[in-house]
């Protein structure tokens, strides 16, 4: 048994199997190691991909040439676009999986990888040579070599689940055992180390439920592939459905408040704000009249339901009780009841951009241990790191995404520079280029940057180049092809739009809000169209139709490009910039940033902060500069200064 490696990975979720995969793509020789090889990929919590924000950072995982937009289109058994009502730089695409054919889609595709292997055991323990990673240590006694090792634990690290009041089970999730051993090791690397908390609501058999009372929510035809690379078959269709809470659910769970785990003391740490549970909607918002609850099916051999909308962590006669008072479900079966569980996180300002810990080179964090929650959130962070561990290994650049060229370098930014004080969640609002990052142009942003860094196969470099060869013919098409009256007329009519006198150019028509590029060309009766171009061809029609807003945003990425082109020294003593406020000293000190950009987005550092780093900087440069010039001779500072003239 080979126990010598590149990369080795710790845990098999969703940051696990991309970070092995990234690995694995770049040629390095990786091992992923999980407690249960038959949970890989598992879909923990509600089994759905995508969502506002979420859809992009799922397209753009795949456009990196990576696992979950391929596992995602074959369990998809529901598929709707979000935000269609918007423009498109918040479409959201969200599609509603068959949990145990996305896990069997996921352990498929690392499986093709022949550079990958796979062990099931549980890491215990880090194998160190000073302040550098060597490999790992598992509960079994076995030791695992590698110069890089990627720690994707999920809410394993003493995670502790909790139904009701009492001291709670130590568990990963339900069924599961926590990884303690591995949380003490981390935490004797004097990391900082806190708690959060997460949870899930209860799941219901679907054959108790009186669906007449439910508005059903079908799933919409069509619909956006979430991989670009292959076509997987989609299994099936299963519709979601929707209902609402009311007064008796609110009366019940008031009654009950302090046999939560959560309000009767048993949770001290802080769950996320954006998904909280029935009992922090209804201490929240209490003159909300009722609260939306959408049941959406766990796959298509099973009729269980996932009750989206009702997490808690009370006792689970409690639960059935609230369940009941629920319209359509009052007679229904509870076949699993909802928990919460707190787990162990790091604070992510101790990692660099790579993801790799600042203090222990070689060692990579991703996913919930960053405190980020979301499957999309995980698997982006274990491609980055996954990425970066291998191009570590090969004596490469490393891969770091900027914040105007992926949703991805957003996430990262945020959680390096800015600190989270809560389970971070991706939203659109958090990204100042949202026109520049679509789910529609995710391959055409990022595939060429996968390429480059050599994260496609083959047979992905292929299908990216034809993809970027038919948005160019599209793009000359549009500019060129001058459309007479006649053979546009119609589907102006049919667009609301005015008709033409005399000829005109297809972008020039395009640019009529009211106009579709699909129909122009079809009027056209142009032929140049193949397989694959309506994929294409949104991505073109945004970037023609709203030009002068796409250029602005790219005008302004260059001037956040250009200030982040300022180094700051990663020696410098933030402690001696007396110009500087006492909090931004110390919150740079914290951060230490990379780039000006990086340093702007720090918290606590103001505008006149960053104008008096600036000068700190030059000055510092400038007195190391007279010493140097100060030691050479009359002859070097002469060439020095003729040089310096000259340029």
């Amino acid at each position: 048994m080979d126990r010598t490696y590149d990369v080795i990975v710790v845990g098999g979720g969703h940051a696990g199997a991309e970070a092995a995969a990234a690995a694995a793509r770049l040629g390095t020789r990786v091992l992923l190691i999980t407690p249960d090889l038959a949970r890989i990929g598992q879909m923990s919590c509600n089994p759905a991909i995508g969502g506002i924000a979420k859809g992009v950072v799922a397209r753009e995982v795949d456009a990196l040439g990576g696992v979950m937009g391929r596992a995602t289109d074959a369990a998809r058994i529901h598929f709707r676009m979000l935000n269609r009502s918007k423009g498109p730089a918040v479409w959201g695409p969200r599609a509603q999986c068959d949990r145990t054919l996305y896990s069997l889609a996921v352990r498929r595709v690392l499986e093709e990888l022949s550079t990958l292997d796979l062990f099931q055991d549980m890491v215990s323990d880090l194998v160190l040579r000073g302040d550098r990673i060597a490999g790992v240590r598992t509960r079994t006694g076995l030791e695992f070599r590698a110069p890089a090792v990627v720690i994707t634990t999920g809410t394993f690290l003493r995670g502790r689940i909790h139904v009701g009041l009492g001291a709670g089970v130590e568990g990963g999730r339900a069924g599961e055992e926590a990884s303690v051993e591995l949380a003490c090791a981390l935490e004797g690397r004097e990391l900082e180390v806190a708690r959060f908390k997460t949870g899930t609501p209860p799941r219901i058999d679907g054959r108790s439920v009186d669906y007449r009372k439910l508005e059903e929510q079908p799933s919409e035809p069509g619909g956006v592939r979430f991989s670009a690379f292959v076509r997987e078959e989609f299994p099936g269709e299963r519709p979601c459905w929707i209902t609402w809470t009311g007064q008796e659910l609110r009366d019940i769970v008031q009654e009950n408040l302090e046999r939560s785990a959560r309000f009767g003391g048993a949770i001290a740490g802080r769950g996320p704000r954006y998904c909280p549970s029935i009992e922090d909607k209804i201490v929240r918002f209490p003159d909300a009249r009722g609260h939306q609850v959408f049941l959406e099916p766990e796959g298509l051999d099973t009729t269980e339901l996932y009750v989206n909308g009702l997490s808690t962590s009370l006792p689970p006669e409690v639960q059935l009780r609230f369940l009941r008072s629920v319209p359509g479900l009052e007679r229904v079966r509870m076949t699993r009841s909802g928990y919460a569980i707190e787990y162990d996180y790091f604070l992510p300002h101790q990692l660099r951009h790579t993801l790799e810990v600042k203090s222990v080179e070689g060692l990579f964090f991703a996913g919930q241990i960053n405190v980020t929650t979301g499957f999309e959130e995980a698997a982006v962070q274990g491609l980055v790191a996954g990425a970066n561990a291998g191009l570590a290994t090969l004596g490469e650049a490393p891969f770091i995404l900027e914040r105007d060229q992926a949703y991805i370098g957003v996430l990262i930014d945020d959680l390096v520079t800015k600190g989270v004080d809560e389970p971070y969640r991706l939203f659109t609002s958090r990204a100042e280029f949202r026109l520049l990052l679509r789910q529609d142009n995710a391959l055409s942003r990022l595939g060429p940057v996968a390429r480059e860094k050599g994260l496609l196969s083959s047979g992905q470099t292929r299908v990216l180049e034809e993809r970027l060869e038919t948005e160019r013919r599209l793009i000359e098409w549009f500019r060129s092809t001058r459309l007479e009256p006649e053979q546009v007329n119609d589907a102006l009519a049919e667009a609301g739009s005015s008709p033409l006198r005399t000829p005109a150019r297809a972008v020039e028509l395009l640019r009529r809000p009211e106009v579709r590029s699909d129909a122009l060309i079809r009027a056209a009766n142009a032929s140049f169209v193949e397989d694959g171009w309506e994929e294409a061809l949104l991505a073109v029609e945004v970037d023609l139709k709203y030009t002068g807003y796409v250029q602005r945003e790219r005008d302004r990425a260059a001037a956040l490009r250009a200030r982040a082109a300022f180094r700051i020294p990663q020696d410098i003593v933030y402690e001696g910039l007396v110009t500087l406020s006492h909090e931004a000293r110390e919150k740079l000190d914290q951060v230490r940033p990379a780039t000006l950009a990086q340093a702007s987005r720090v918290s606590g550092v103001s505008p006149a902060d960053l104008q008096n780093l600036v000068m700190e900087i030059r000055k510092q440069k400038s007195v190391a500069s007279e010493r140097f010039t100060g030691n050479m001779t009359v002859k070097q500072r002469r060439r020095t200064d003729r040089v310096s003239r000259e340029t």
